[in-house]
């Protein structure tokens, strides 16, 4: 699969996400993912913690996947106040704008595409062949199926299984050398990274952080 790893998926900005939220979370998904289509981004997760009290985060990124300090700065400012008129959190809430990381979430077909090649683990809400958990290699999709050759497969059987997307709980790719090399290389080519490579460290969600931090804003609200 040497050959998909360098491989630059087109995807519309408007492509929608397979794997989406529940309950307030995807409320709160509904009322922002329109603002972040008319700024020329799109929403990758909205996720709400007890952390800080409580913490609205909201992961976005351009088409391209690249989501830099500034467009964090520029979406938050957009949302804040249409998240206050909709008002759909019943407490004060911390909220944090952020690109979606190096070891990103996969919530697109494309996204399984885009990063074939790569170690990826996925979690189903409904079981396949058995199971729900899988990690392994991401060999690109068939139709809204993603394809992973399992790591821990055993001698004889088939290692590779095919996940309907939609019934994906949650899926992100694993953290390697290969991935920051590679995450690294579509950001230059896209002109939003700096030609020397940065450091890289992981947040406490395991998120990846470039250059000492993950591109995110924050505010109180």
């Amino acid at each position: 699969m040497a050959d998909a790893i360098t491989q630059d998926i087109d995807s519309p900005l408007d492509e929608p996400r397979l794997v989406t939220e529940t309950g307030i979370d995807a409320r709160v998904a509904a009322i922002v993912g329109p603002t972040l289509l008319d700024l020329g981004f799109r929403l990758v997760r909205v996720k709400i913690t007890g952390r800080d009290g409580c913490t609205v985060q909201i992961m976005a990124e351009r088409a391209d996947g690249t989501f830099t300090v500034e467009d964090c700065e520029l979406a938050s400012k957009a949302i804040s106040p249409v998240l206050d008129v909709e008002d759909p959190i019943d407490r004060a809430y911390n909220l944090e704008m952020s690109s979606p990381g190096i070891d990103r979430p996969l919530v697109r077909v494309s996204d399984f595409s885009r990063w074939a090649g790569h170690l990826a683990k996925v979690e189903m809400e409904v079981p396949v062949e058995g199971r729900k958990r899988f990690k392994g290699m991401l060999e690109g999709v068939e139709g809204e199926l993603a394809l992973i050759r399992r790591d821990d497969a055993k001698a004889g059987e088939p290692a590779r299984s095919k996940l309907p997307i939609r019934d994906v709980g949650e899926a992100r790719l694993v953290l390697t050398d290969e991935l920051i090399r590679e995450a690294l290389r579509r950001a230059k080519a896209a002109g939003r990274a700096p030609e020397d490579s940065p450091d890289v460290e992981e947040t406490d969600d395991g998120a990846a952080k470039t250059d000492g931090r993950k591109a995110a804003h924050k505010g109180r609200r």
